[in-house]
């Protein structure tokens, strides 16, 4: 793959990260759904406003824009991964949103059909191989003054829920480097946007003025049982992708990997399931007005 290629994370979303996300639904919609609703009601965008939803995988945060700038607004929503812009324009018609729609693009390098006043993104912009160049394409694409707003993870070290599981699957199983392996992957992972420095250099080089970082911390629930939350943590994130380029010597050592994350999450489990802190930047970064 050529430097800043999407070809394989696309290919990634495309199949197994979209069977996973299917899979863990109620985790990776209502359970991050924490950080996107704190944000758009601090936020809010006004009525008849046009915006863009940045990696809007399932389309909830599309929904509720809409709803937000509805009747003469219109709210659309973009993924690399035709899987998710399917389910997507499915749901959002079967809900009766008419100011919603949805198309396929690789934010960094395609057409994003703008001009938008707004561009929004929940833990979408992470994954991105050429980050400054997809920020700088999202801003090519708002009118002069638009706002991007975008949710990133902040340090491992404040999403233990991420971050502890990694730290315990380290230490059964051997760990791939994406380079190594054959396997699709996501490209860089969720925490390649936590350095607060890192990414403001990033939208000012993009060509971004006024950026702005807010954090923001909630616990979110990561399973409704204790092995709904082992067999996310297996399934998806560092950990996940730590035992999946792992091949077959993941799935030999997987029940030390369910022992071990068991002990692991055994102090985040309430009577409503398991839940853990997490821990976001609220980025904000506008286009030049002129």
């Amino acid at each position: 793959m050529a430097d800043g290629d999407n070809a394989i994370p696309v290919e990634a979303w495309n199949t197994v990260l979209f069977e996973k996300f299917c899979r863990f639904r109620f985790v990776l919609t209502e359970g991050l759904s924490d950080h996107s609703d704190e944000l758009l009601r601090r936020r809010p965008y006004a009525r008849g406003a046009r915006v863009l939803d940045v990696g809007c995988g399932f389309g909830d945060t599309t929904q509720v824009i809409a709803g937000q700038i509805a009747p003469e607004g219109e709210a659309v929503g973009v993924d690399c991964a035709e899987n998710f812009v399917t389910v997507a324009t499915r749901e959002a018609a079967d809900a009766g949103i008419e100011n919603a729609s949805f198309f396929i693009a690789d934010v960094q390098s395609d057409d994003l059909r703008g001009p938008y006043d707004a561009a929004f993104s929940r833990f979408g912009t992470m994954f991105f191989n050429m980050p400054v160049v997809a920020l700088r394409n999202i801003r090519g694409a708002l009118r002069p003054g638009g706002e991007l707003s975008m949710i990133v993870w902040r340090k491992r070290e404040d999403n233990p829920w991420i971050h502890e599981a990694e730290l315990c699957v380290r230490d059964i199983v051997p760990v791939v480097k994406h380079e190594e392996s054959e396997a699709v992957h996501c490209g860089p992972g969720p925490f390649s946007m936590a350095s607060a420095d890192m990414v403001s250099d990033m939208l000012q080089i993009a060509g971004y003025e006024r950026v702005r970082f807010e954090r923001y911390d909630c616990d979110i629930c990561i399973g409704r049982t204790m092995d709904d939350a082992v067999d996310f943590a297996m399934a998806l994130g560092p950990a996940g992708e730590i035992i999946r380029l792992a091949g077959e010597e993941g799935t030999k050592r997987k029940d030390r990997v369910i022992r071990a994350l068991r002990k692991t999450f055994a102090s985040y489990q309430r009577n409503d399931g398991v839940w853990a802190r997490s821990s976001s930047w609220f980025v904000t970064a506008h286009n030049p007005a002129s």
